[in-house]
């Protein structure tokens, strides 16, 4: 009887709501009953094992891990919540949400990550023992979408401090946290809602773009990403949902630029060379965030020096992978490279390597492109790519950190896809992605 008049509660609500889509979240599996969490507070997803192992943690806790230089908790939701949980090798691999909850980054274990689901709020109930095995005080409501029965798990009061759980805990009846549209804080680090008269399907794929791969469709890639779902959903004959990671990184497939992750074309290298400006002063200073591991900072280098034989190059070339960035500064080249860097290279016992002369350009260092910095007046920002997989919020401001380091004559080199929008005017020509401050 229970079960009947909150079908009709619902039935009601999405007719008086229209059937808005308002809600996203992503669905996984525990115990062999469908869960979800709002897409807002899903940082990733990810497969993950040999969790660095805590004494005297609580049972629940399964270790830390190295998320890309970050130490993060991990927590077994299966045995947080007193569920049954399959055995596995020690070093098996776990499907893993990671959470951000206000400005801290969990992990949690779950049997299996599904899908981006799109649903109207009004139609989520409250949380009812009937439908769960867990306690109503970390569910934030019960929804049916497309024949299944969701439990919508409620991430901040998991994550609650101490104080809030006990008083959750000791309440006479458990607080319902109703569900509510996403509030314009958490809304700016989020992927935009989708454009006027855009279908479903494609504010899924941007949803899913967001919380599987970090990567954020806005005016930035706007024009590609249109064009980029137009092909999608003609490839895919309208199943456009995008479920795993490695469907994010199909429909990703065209969006980095050339020579990603390797030295700089000699074509594109003189692309680049023939757009830089003319530059009178002695010294020319050149910003390169997220160089990885130092394969595009050397070809600018490079570059560089042809362009400007007469100037001091200086490059400061950043990135928050530890490991890449402490790589960099001793690349060595065992194979052949083109024979437009071939003149700045010497050739040692184990392979090629780059002059002194160059060498002493580029000061590679350790660094979060979101913290400040203390970098001079600059000449050239290289940053290709690297917006797109920040949040709207932090690409605006990184944008407009750009703007106020740069000179009146300067040039900003983005990914070939990306447009920095007002402010701007292009400088570029062909694969180069270059703009000047208006």
């Amino acid at each position: 009887m229970a079960q009947t008049e909150t079908a009709t509660q619902s039935a009601e609500a999405r007719k008086t709501s229209g059937d808005k889509i308002d809600f996203k979240m992503i669905t996984f599996s525990l115990a062999g009953k469908e869960y979800g969490i709002d897409i807002m507070s899903v940082k990733e997803i990810a497969k993950a094992g040999r969790f660095t192992y805590v004494p005297n943690a609580a049972p629940f806790v399964r270790g830390v891990y190295n998320l890309r230089g970050d130490i993060i908790s991990v927590i077994d939701l299966r045995t947080f919540f007193h569920l049954p949980a399959e055995r596995k090798e020690e070093d098996a691999l776990e499907s893993l949400l990671i959470l951000r909850i206000d400005e801290h980054v969990f992990g949690v274990i779950v049997d299996g990550i599904d899908k981006v689901v799109a649903i109207s709020s009004a139609g989520i109930q409250p949380p009812h023992p009937i439908f769960g095995d867990i306690n109503v005080k970390f569910i934030k409501g019960i929804v049916e979408n497309s024949g299944k029965l969701y439990i919508i798990l409620d991430a901040a009061m998991i994550f609650a401090p101490s104080k809030a759980a006990e008083e959750a805990v000791h309440a006479e009846k458990p607080k319902v946290v109703p569900p509510v549209l996403v509030e314009p804080a958490r809304e700016e680090r989020a992927a935009p809602l989708a454009q006027a008269g855009e279908d479903v399907g494609a504010s899924f794929v941007r949803e899913s773009l967001a919380a599987l791969k970090g990567f954020h469709i806005t005016d930035l890639n706007e024009l590609w990403f249109q064009r980029r779902y137009s092909e999608w959903r003609v490839v895919r004959k309208n199943e456009v949902q995008i479920r795993e990671p490695s469907d994010a990184e199909t429909f990703l497939e065209d969006f980095w630029s050339p020579s990603s992750g390797m030295l700089l074309s000699p074509d594109f290298a003189d692309s680049l060379e023939r757009i830089l400006p003319g530059n009178e002063s002695k010294t020319l200073n050149v910003w390169n965030p997220g160089c990885g591991k130092g394969y595009e900072t050397w070809s600018l280098a490079v570059i560089l020096r042809r362009r400007y034989p007469d100037s001091r190059v200086k490059i400061w070339a950043n990135d928050s992978d530890l490991l890449a960035i402490s790589m960099a500064p001793n690349m060595v080249f065992p194979d052949k490279v083109p024979d437009y860097y071939a003149e700045y290279m010497t050739t040692g016992r184990n392979g090629q390597t780059f002059i002194q002369h160059i060498r002493d350009s580029i000061f590679f260092e350790f660094h979060d492109i979101l913290n400040t910095n203390s970098l001079p007046p600059l000449d050239i920002v290289v940053c290709r790519d690297l917006l797109s997989l920040l949040a709207p919020v932090d690409q605006r401001r990184l944008l407009d950190d750009f703007s106020d380091k740069l000179k009146p004559a300067g040039i900003l080199v983005l990914g070939s896809n990306e447009v920095p929008g007002s402010g701007w005017r292009s400088a570029g020509s062909g694969a180069v992605s270059a703009f000047c401050k208006e």
